[in-house]
């Protein structure tokens, strides 16, 4: 039996759908992943295996083809683990796929059948938007990052047999619900740092309030402990707050990153980053993730 299901790719910071064809024929035996797999989707056959028996169910001892179309663009990472495992069920009818080709499934198994956090989850919930899909099925680690996007139901689970009976049982999965706006607001002064804690570095302070209203650069020298840093990290705290777009754009960097915690969505704060003081001229003269982020914030321009 042939059955169809969704997942998706990150390229850079937006998202492209994988079609994930598993076939299970009963002439033969084997397992054959196609369509340009790294080696943590080819060695997802081991960690399926040890989820589905954990769970009650198992790969069926027949020919198994799965082929992650376009066949032409190479795969990475151990996202697809849940949408291939559940592919294996629907195609060897161990489970129903009635509603299954109206969601995209991303989700990495640990041997037990529990889920792990992925990264990219706000990139992938904004196309499957764009594309019309009904709900997206995730680790509840990653549910608040996607329930940003509205118009789209998202599932955080925390095992693959929640996954199983949703579709099979029509048993419910809790929606995870976010109003973005009220979030955004809410937190946008939300500051991990603020100029009000430094007492003293007058000229300094002056300084920095200069290049933030200015939009300057500024090079701070002096010895280890004269608190070049503790100024440099409250700069944010001083700068025009993120837009709502900004705010989504630079969340989306954070997101394939993989720099969003947990019980984080929406980044409301300008990002600070901080290099080690014996970091390369190459890497200092060129375009890094922490210039890409300042950009799309609107704090630097190239």
């Amino acid at each position: 039996m042939l059955i169809k299901i969704y997942g998706s790719a990150i390229h850079g910071v937006a998202a492209q759908t994988i079609t994930i064809e598993v076939n299970v024929d009963t002439g033969g035996v084997g397992y054959h992943l196609v369509g340009l797999p790294d080696n943590a989707i080819k060695e997802s056959s081991y960690r399926i295996s040890a989820a589905l028996k954990n769970v009650g169910y198992k790969i069926p001892g027949k020919k198994i083809t799965i082929n992650m179309a376009p066949a032409d663009l190479r795969k990475e990472g151990s996202a697809y683990d849940l949408s291939i495992a559940i592919g294996i069920l629907a195609a060897s009818d161990q489970i129903l796929a009635e509603e299954i080709q109206n969601y995209i499934i991303m989700g990495e198994l640990s041997l037990d059948g529990s889920l792990q956090p992925i990264k990219g989850v706000l990139p992938i919930a904004i196309q499957a938007r764009e594309e019309g899909f009904k709900g997206i099925i995730l680790p509840i680690q990653n549910a608040r990052e996607a329930a940003i996007v509205n118009d789209l139901d998202v599932y955080g689970v925390e095992n693959i047999k929640e996954v199983i009976d949703f579709f099979n049982e029509g048993k419910p999965i809790n929606k995870v619900i976010l109003d973005t706006r009220k979030e955004f607001h809410e937190k946008i002064n939300n500051f991990p740092f603020d100029f009000s804690e430094v007492k003293g570095q007058e000229t300094a302070k002056r300084a920095m309030e200069v290049a933030a209203a200015g939009g300057h650069n500024i090079i701070l020298i002096g010895p280890p402990g004269s608190g070049k840093t503790m100024l440099a990290k409250r700069v944010p705290s001083i700068l025009p707050p993120l837009t709502l777009k900004e705010a989504l754009e630079t969340t989306k960097i954070h997101s394939v990153a993989g720099k969003i915690g947990t019980e984080a969505s929406l980044m409301t704060v300008r990002p600070y980053r901080a290099p080690h003081h014996t970091i390369s001229d190459v890497i200092v003269y060129n375009v890094t993730i922490n210039e890409i982020i300042l950009f799309v914030s609107g704090i630097i321009n190239f």
